[in-house]
């Protein structure tokens, strides 16, 4: 079975986003005493390093593969742009832990920040209601930078505001990753009807 460039590339940002969600989930369970209210990037340099650090940098390299392929099958150039810069800035934050300081912070910061403008961006690419609820994903994630920017966790910690800016990226690229499967597959199957 042969699959289109859209496909894989739906493939691909999929898996990425839940190799990097199965990673989270495994490293806070094995880190000792670990607790959400904790930033994300401290199960990068503890005990479970090996896990967080492989599976955010998975992700990274995960989306930009997907970005290539979108590419090469016309997508957006904004998007693909966007999607590019998260990718790399995820697979950065794999690669410069929260010990690398400023290296790790500028990683995180380019995930969050063009992580969020290519959800909301999405509202351009993607039809409804797929479109506006990665409009909505990326407004949440956006939101919760600026907030955690700001100091400001609304009683959730940093960690708990951080996964705010984080998990409805997560959600985006699962979600995203479906919809460029299922879009392909929805065409497919209208094409071999009598």
């Amino acid at each position: 079975m042969k699959f289109s460039k859209k496909t894989l590339a739906g493939t691909l940002i999929f898996l990425g986003a839940a190799i990097f969600l199965l990673g989270v989930i495994v490293a806070e369970g094995l880190y000792p005493r670990y607790s959400v209210t904790q930033a994300i990037s401290d199960l990068g340099v503890g005990p479970t390093a090996p896990i967080f650090n492989a599976s955010i940098a998975i992700f990274g390299l995960l989306l930009m593969a997907g970005v290539l392929l979108l590419s090469r099958d016309g997508m957006d150039k904004t998007f693909s742009g966007l999607l590019a810069l998260t990718g790399t800035g995820a697979l950065c934050v794999g690669l410069f832990p929260e010990t690398a300081g400023t290296s790790h912070l500028i990683a995180a910061v380019t995930v969050f920040l063009f992580g969020g403008i290519t959800a909301m961006y999405s509202v351009k690419i993607f039809s409804a209601p797929w479109g506006w609820i990665s409009f909505a994903l990326g407004a949440v994630s956006l939101a919760a930078l600026i907030l955690l920017a700001g100091n400001i966790y609304l009683g959730l910690g940093f960690g708990g505001m951080e996964r705010m800016a984080a998990y409805p990226l997560v959600l985006w690229a699962l979600g995203t990753g479906g919809f460029l499967m299922a879009t392909v597959q929805e065409r497919e199957d209208k094409r071999k009807r009598p």
